[in-house]
């Protein structure tokens, strides 16, 4: 028996035109990032840079130190503003996980599939309307006078404006106006998160015995937890920014609430009531401190980044 040698297998020919359209490619990739990355320096890193330089100096441009944090720290009203804010940062980012994941997760396991559509659709609708327009649309639902739901605000014991803007009441209102804005399109967020979980998974676990909720809380929850994380850190950065709604319902309330109820309203107030760009600019690097340890201490104890091996 004798072995036939056969000829090698000549590489077949490269195409004409596939370096151009690589080139294209990657000129269109590099267009699209470039568009992006002037952006992100336009109005993101020059924008914080320049506000760290004003926080360590003063009108005449000279280096300062911490003096402009010390002095926006003992402010009356730098105590309460934050207070208030991470009050209503609790109650928001509280509400919005655990009402959010488990709405997706009825969503995905226990609503038809027609029905589940129309639903996330529903749930997306306010958060097609701009901050300003939602908040003017809660002036009318929380003003017993005109709201449609006037009979529930005086059932409660709120029979005016002004007991409806009690100061007490304040971050619960604005959790109800976040939630109801912002909740709609995090839920579809999570649903499609959920849709990326195998369905041999949940097959694997129907077989084992469990439950829908029990699946959900040690199979589905679990794998999504990068997910929740990301929500928070987005919930919580967009949370400590509060400006539009206080805003808007100190002018509406005429004065009831103040009108440095958050962090952002009072730099507002440094900046443009009392011309100290300094202090205002002091109190932002405040709350993007706050935000990136937050951020931080998520990314760390979600594993958020960590590759999964196969």
């Amino acid at each position: 028996m004798t072995l036939v040698d056969t000829p090698p297998v000549a590489a077949p020919a490269r195409r004409r035109g596939t370096q151009p359209r690589r080139r294209a490619a990657g000129l269109a990739g590099w267009l699209f990032a470039g568009g992006y990355t002037v952006l992100l320096l336009a109005f993101g890193v020059f924008p914080t840079c320049y506000a760290f330089y004003l926080a360590f100096t003063n009108d005449a441009g000279q280096f300062t130190g911490i003096n402009q944090f010390t002095k926006v720290a003992r402010d009356y009203r730098f105590g309460p503003a934050f207070s208030h804010v991470l009050l209503y940062l609790v109650l928001w980012l509280v509400t919005l996980v655990v009402l959010t994941v488990l709405a997706a997760v009825v969503l995905r396991s226990r609503v038809r599939p027609g029905l589940s559509a129309l639903l996330r659709f529903l749930y997306y609708i306010p958060g097609a309307l701009a901050g300003v327009a939602s908040v003017l649309v809660w002036l009318f639902m929380l003003d017993p006078d005109v709201s449609p739901v006037s009979w529930l605000l005086r059932a409660i014991g709120l029979d005016s404006f002004a007991a409806v803007l009690a100061p007490g009441d304040l971050p619960v209102i604005f959790m109800l106006i976040a939630f109801w804005t912002g909740a709609g399109g995090w839920m579809v967020v999570m649903y499609g998160a959920l849709n990326n979980i195998p369905d041999e998974v949940l097959e694997a676990a129907k077989m084992d015995g469990a439950g829908p909720w029990r699946s959900a809380w040690h199979i589905q929850i679990p794998m999504i937890r990068q997910w929740i994380a990301y929500m928070t850190i987005l919930a919580f950065a967009g949370g400590t920014q509060l400006f539009v709604e206080p805003q808007l319902l100190q002018t509406a309330s005429l004065g009831r609430i103040s009108p440095t109820w958050s962090p952002n309203q009072l730099a507002y107030v440094y900046a443009f009531q009392q011309g100290d760009f300094n202090g205002a600019a002091a109190i932002s690097v405040f709350l993007l401190a706050l935000g990136l340890l937050c951020a931080g201490l998520l990314v760390w104890r979600s594993n958020m980044f960590t590759i999964e091996e196969k």
